[in-house]
């Protein structure tokens, strides 16, 4: 139920994968951060970035959330349409794991 919240910030690499959930709120945190919508199949549907303290975003079909220090988003090159292996997520500390759909998808 805390998440980042009483944290002063997060490391380059670092994320915190909510789920099930379309929606987060940094109200209290002391630090903007990106937050990637996924879909249960983990395709980004929307992408905050920088997103401030005391605000909210959310994203129709969200099933779950990737926070991520700010700007680490787009210096994974995480983009609308990309899908991020949620097992690998999950289950390791060696950061997002990007799989770019193919040109036609």
């Amino acid at each position: 139920m805390r998440g980042l919240l009483g944290r002063r910030g997060l490391e380059s690499g670092e994320g915190l994968l909510l789920r099930p959930t379309g929606s987060v709120h940094t109200f209290f945190m002391r630090f903007p951060i990106d937050v990637v919508f996924l879909s249960r199949e983990g395709e980004v549907l929307k992408i905050a970035q920088a997103l401030p303290p005391w605000r909210t975003a959310g994203a129709r079909r969200a099933k779950a959330v990737l926070e991520l220090a700010a700007d680490e988003a787009e210096r994974h090159e995480i983009r609308v349409g990309t899908r991020l292996d949620l097992s690998v997520l999950a289950g390791s500390d060696s950061g997002p794991a990007a799989n770019h759909p193919p040109a036609s998808a």
